[in-house]
């Protein structure tokens, strides 16, 4: 008999092995993996595993599905013993303060920090994790650690919880880590904008309370070949570049030759407790520290969790994020003497830079001359 949707819909359903023939499964966990349904692939194989717990095809297939959904970077993060000190520490501190406010935490992941704040003695806290794979093994981490009794796991993105059908009242503590190696990536100022209007109490405490990103002008040959190409092997393979990245990609600036053709400035100053998605930009004028060909921009963020407890990734620092690189298109020579204009924009998920010459106009300017 061959499996059908209603066997997804229902995986804890009891199934018999006369019922159904397990290479039918297999067969079908293959086709739903070929076509990118890895979640419901994953669901394939554990109803064979159901059947059969050691059967390694099953095993490997789930496991395949599950790495395509899961990002490996969970396993670098969950080592990143600063990132776990710091935040451990700011959690202690606001629930210290407050022990009876019902904390919410926004990209569960493992569970890590929903557990820390009910280690700290927070009496009642709702961790939401979006990925469904993840939030059962959260559940599962939970309940192994001993905490679930303090600690629920909601399986789904925090903007389609409700009050009370998911949060019993409005949280008193936010806690979230929802960036990327640019800050804004993982959608961290709609996510909190949301929450502040459906999901946290007036006066809830909000961590982290504040982020900025900053940026650096650099000179790195190696980091520009990261994504474009020209003549190589005898070849023009220029064309090639139609497909390289127009915002950033993260590397690990250190491990680059690079030099630096600027100090680091600001370029965003986000308070989350106002912030929203909104798109926003601004003209930085930045004169270089020293002459060179300006290949990319290298940014990073900052994050106050409470005041006094801040956490980055700022280059050469020991952080599992990486720093976020943009390449120009073409490299751009610059001179101490010579200011160069960066208009920074962010469209509230990515921040992206053009470079120009101070004498060349900008978008504002050209509003303002076609006007006249």
């Amino acid at each position: 008999m061959e499996p059908t949707e209603a066997d997804l819909m229902d995986p804890v359903a009891e199934v018999h092995a006369d019922d159904l023939e397990i290479a039918h499964f297999l067969r079908w966990g293959r086709d739903l993996h070929h076509q990118g349904r890895y979640e419901d692939a994953a669901k394939a194989y554990e109803l064979i595993l159901g059947l059969d717990r050691d059967n390694e095809e099953a095993r490997i297939g789930r496991n395949r599905a599950v790495r395509r959904a899961v990002p490996r970077w969970h396993w670098e993060m969950l080592h990143d013993e600063e990132r776990a000190e710091l935040y451990d520490r700011a959690i202690r501190q606001a629930v210290a303060a407050d022990p009876d406010a019902l904390v919410l935490d926004i990209g569960a992941g493992s569970g890590l920090l929903a557990m820390m704040a009910a280690r700290a003695g927070a009496r009642r806290v709702v961790a939401c994790e979006g990925q469904p794979a993840v939030a059962e093994t959260a559940s599962r981490v939970v309940r192994v650690a001993g905490y679930d009794d303090a600690v629920s796991v909601v399986p789904k993105m925090s903007t389609r919880m409700t009050v009370p059908e998911d949060l019993p009242r409005r949280a008193g503590l936010l806690v979230t880590e929802i960036v990327d190696c640019g800050l804004l990536g993982e959608g961290i100022l709609g996510t909190i904008a949301h929450a502040r209007e459906h999901l946290l109490a007036p006066d809830a405490t909000i961590m982290p309370a504040r982020g900025r990103i900053i940026a650096q002008l650099v000179e790195s040959e190696p980091l520009h070949r990261k994504n474009h190409v020209g003549k190589l092997y005898g070849f023009d393979l220029a064309q090639f570049n139609r497909l390289s990245t127009l915002e950033y990609f993260d590397s690990r600036l250190h491990r680059h030759e690079h030099r630096a053709l600027s100090d680091p400035l600001t370029v965003f100053d986000f308070d989350f407790y106002t912030a929203d998605a909104t798109p926003r930009s601004t003209e930085l004028r930045v004169r270089p520290t020293a002459a060179g060909r300006l290949h990319a921009i290298a940014f990073w963020f900052e994050m106050e969790l409470l005041p006094g407890i801040t956490i980055g990734n700022a280059p050469g620092h020991d952080s599992h994020w990486k720093q976020a690189i943009q390449c120009l298109p073409v490299p751009v020579l610059v001179q101490p003497g010579e200011e160069v204009v960066l208009d920074a924009a962010h469209d509230g998920e990515c921040v992206r830079f053009t470079v120009r010459t101070g004498s060349e106009p900008g978008p504002d300017r050209d509003a303002r001359e076609a006007a006249r």
